[in-house]
């Protein structure tokens, strides 16, 4: 089984896709895959799909789903036994019995914390490698194409949120490996997108003033500085206002000795 939940959802076995195009059963299927092994509740699923709007009724229709697809499932292995085998009943609750590595998030999550484990000892190169890896596993916005309820929406929200930090991690490994050059393409592409991002601009600042552009460095400061006060009527953070005193330094220096 292959499941994508880092851009737009699918769900195929044997090759075949098994994720339903009507909404509640495609949001029962991305619940139980986020979850894959695990049993979760009926009840968790109701809420998922109706929250309060849920009617005392609500978990014979989530049978209905299931078995739908089961039904799925079973035409994919061309056996109509499989469904059950595949997607189990426990106690209440229901399992997706998915395999090892089948689901994106996963993968994505375990490579984030092997990269985030060498980032904090000062494994640069394993950091770097890994966080990579795990970037590289996404195709869009995280579960594109489910209409989240509150599970689905939390884990939307924290991929996105997730990302944008395994990110940050990721160039701060690249630029202390001295990847400064090769890095200021993407940096800049990535203040563009986050003009309010501040540690995305710390770095693309870092980047340039390594590649010995202070003053481009010194223009970077400048803009996002008046960014933030005209949006948020803010400072900079300590870190960035260290920073810009730093490059003024290194620009002084060098007017001096110029």
């Amino acid at each position: 089984m292959k499941i994508d939940m880092l851009g737009p959802f699918s769900a195929a076995l044997a090759g075949v896709p098994i994720a339903p195009s009507a909404g509640k059963p495609r949001r029962i299927l991305a619940l139980l895959a986020l979850h894959a092994g695990q049993a979760v509740p009926v009840s968790a699923v109701v809420d998922e799909v109706w929250g309060e709007e849920a009617s005392p009724k609500a978990h014979m229709t989530v049978q209905t789903y299931v078995l739908q697809l089961r039904t799925l499932i079973g035409q994919a292995l061309d056996d109509p036994r499989a469904g059950r085998d595949v997607l189990v009943t426990r106690h209440g609750s229901y399992a997706l019995l998915a395999g090892e590595g089948a689901v994106d998030v996963h993968a994505y999550d375990r490579l984030c914390a092997q990269g985030q484990s060498a980032f904090e000892t000062g494994d640069d190169a394993t950091a770097a490698a890994r966080l990579r890896e795990a970037l590289a596993l996404w195709k869009g916005r995280a579960l594109d194409g489910v209409q989240g309820g509150p599970a689905l929406g939390l884990e939307a929200m924290r991929l996105e949120q997730s990302r944008t930090d395994v990110l940050e991690r990721c160039l701060t490994a690249e630029l202390r490996l001295g990847a400064g050059e090769r890095l200021l393409p993407e940096l800049s592409a990535l203040v563009e997108e986050h003009p309010h991002h501040e540690a995305l601009h710390g770095l693309l600042m870092t980047a340039l003033a390594r590649s010995g552009r202070v003053s481009g460095a010194l223009s970077v400061y400048e803009t996002v500085t008046a960014r933030l006060d005209e949006r948020f009527g803010l400072l900079p953070s300590p870190d960035l206002l260290r920073l810009g005193q730093e490059l003024r330094e290194l620009a002084g220096q060098a007017s001096h000795h110029a």
